[in-house]
């Protein structure tokens, strides 16, 4: 079953149940006050009657002489019933008219006094159902003179209060139960509508491709149903948190697929090229040692065996920088150690200005050495990819400044120009793998594209981190790394 319709089984139920109990409970409560008011009057006027037979002698106590005595003071409905050793047994019912005395009486059968007597069976107060006559209340009373006299009166309209209480208390039950479960029908639907806005919107989602492509999730659960501060709205509020995370997360893949795609077309471009070269040069080789000889042939197959040994060579440096990649990512390849990161900017310095002499090279370390605990030759190469990329990415005559200091617990590494700066359409994504500032790959421009990536894997390994800021004439780059590194314990 639905929930709809398991919460409303489950609340009119338990509702009929409790209604069910107070019907009984009121029934048998005022069954028993209206019982107990008709014994008191019935015991009275049964006192009464006993005085009147009692004033008799018992042979002329009968039921004639008890009417007389009465008068117009018997109730409607009365029975009345004389048994004596002297006058035997007899009984008359004058029946209710109307709520009225008729003043014609009935004689009771044998089999009805019999009835009595057995109602009473030597009990003070019985109940007996007449054929003709109904149910009565009896009582049994001894006159002064030795009669026993049997008094009682109809239970007619107990019986109909009752009825009619347990007919009003029923089409009331009726009536309310129809009523309880319109309005818990109507107030489960509008309290589950977000519940059906969530199952609407999941169905919507489920049926979108999200398994490759560029996916865009917008299907959301409304904002009326996804109030957190209902249960249901809060569902409704989960769900959107859920989509507007499987929404980054899809986004994140089709820009890692996409990454994934330029980087196996990078580095397909970068080992083609000296494949090619090989391929080449191998081959003028093969053809110089056929078609010539002598001098010749060994300068020619000179010059591209060393042609395809530099080819060769870099695409070692290219493997090993992907190789290096990977390790790192596995938290692997460092070696802790003493780095003094002062020597190693000022021997870093040194490597660089020869490559760009038409660059001014400028140093600011401290006068006391800034020792960290991590890996001398990883660091090296941080320091080296950030020189290369200064010195590749601005043009002659850029001012490049090399600082390292000492902040807190963190040794400070900045290196900075003032270059054209960076373009800001790729300095969200400079430092990933083969990102490159031009698309054309040119050599001139850059190297692989992997540089500032090791650097980065290279300190996020130490437990630092690696920024940049960048404006035209004005970019630095700064490298934090704790002087005792977590990972170096």
């Amino acid at each position: 079953m639905s929930l709809q319709t398991r919460l409303m089984t489950a609340v009119i139920g338990f509702v009929s149940l409790i209604l069910v109990i107070v019907a009984v409970i009121t029934s048998a409560l005022l069954g028993g006050t209206l019982e107990q008011q008709l014994q008191d009057r019935v015991t009275n006027y049964s006192g009464q009657v006993a005085q009147a037979v009692g004033s008799v002698p018992a042979k002329y106590a009968d039921v004639e002489t008890i009417f007389e005595g009465q008068g117009s003071r018997v109730p409607p409905g009365i029975l009345m019933a004389v048994s004596s050793t002297a006058g035997g047994t007899n009984g008359v019912v004058f029946p209710d008219t109307k709520g009225e005395f008729s003043g014609e009486s009935q004689t009771l059968t044998s089999a009805d006094l019999a009835r009595i007597d057995a109602a009473l069976d030597g009990r003070r107060v019985g109940t007996v159902t007449l054929d003709d006559f109904g149910s009565y209340l009896v009582v049994v009373q001894q006159a002064p003179n030795g009669v026993n006299v049997v008094t009682g009166l109809p239970r007619t309209d107990i019986q109909n209060q009752l009825t009619t209480l347990l007919t009003v208390i029923v089409l009331a039950t009726l009536g309310g139960l129809i009523l309880l479960a319109l309005t818990t029908a109507i107030t489960i639907r509008v309290g589950l509508r977000p519940l059906r806005a969530v199952a609407a919107t999941a169905t919507r989602v489920a049926n979108q491709p999200l398994d490759r492509g560029e996916v865009q999730i917008t299907e959301r659960v409304p904002a009326s149903e996804a109030d957190p501060r209902t249960e249901t709205g809060l569902v409704g509020a989960s769900l959107n948190t859920l989509l507007d995370h499987v929404n980054t997360s899809l986004a994140a893949r089709q820009k890692n697929e996409e990454r994934m795609r330029r980087f196996v077309a990078d580095a397909s471009h970068e080992l083609r090229t000296p494949l090619s070269s090989i391929r080449g040069y191998s081959e003028l080789s093969l053809r110089a040692l056929k078609q010539q000889g002598g001098e010749a042939a060994i300068e020619g197959t000179t010059t591209s065996l060393e042609r395809i040994q530099a080819q060769s060579l870099r695409m070692t440096r290219l493997v090993e920088d992907l190789l290096l990649l990977a390790r790192l990512d596995e938290g692997r390849e460092l070696v802790y150690g003493t780095v003094d990161l002062t020597q190693l900017a000022l021997e870093g310095l040194s490597d660089a200005r020869p490559t760009a002499v038409d660059h001014h090279w400028n140093i600011d370390v401290p006068d006391e050495p800034i020792v960290i605990m991590g890996d001398a030759g990883r660091m090296h190469q941080v320091v080296a990819n950030l020189l290369a990329n200064a010195r590749t990415h601005t043009p002659a005559g850029t001012s490049i400044t090399l600082r390292v200091s000492r902040e807190g617990e963190d040794a400070v590494i900045r290196v900075h120009d003032d270059g054209p700066g960076i373009d800001p359409a790729v300095r969200e994504e400079l430092f990933a793998r083969f990102a490159r500032g031009d698309s054309s790959r040119a050599r001139q421009t850059g190297g692989t594209g992997l540089g500032l990536a090791i650097a980065k894997a290279i300190v996020e390994g130490h437990g630092g981190e690696i920024s940049v800021a960048s404006e035209p004439g004005d970019t630095t780059f700064t490298v934090r790394i704790p002087v005792n590194p977590a990972a170096g314990e």
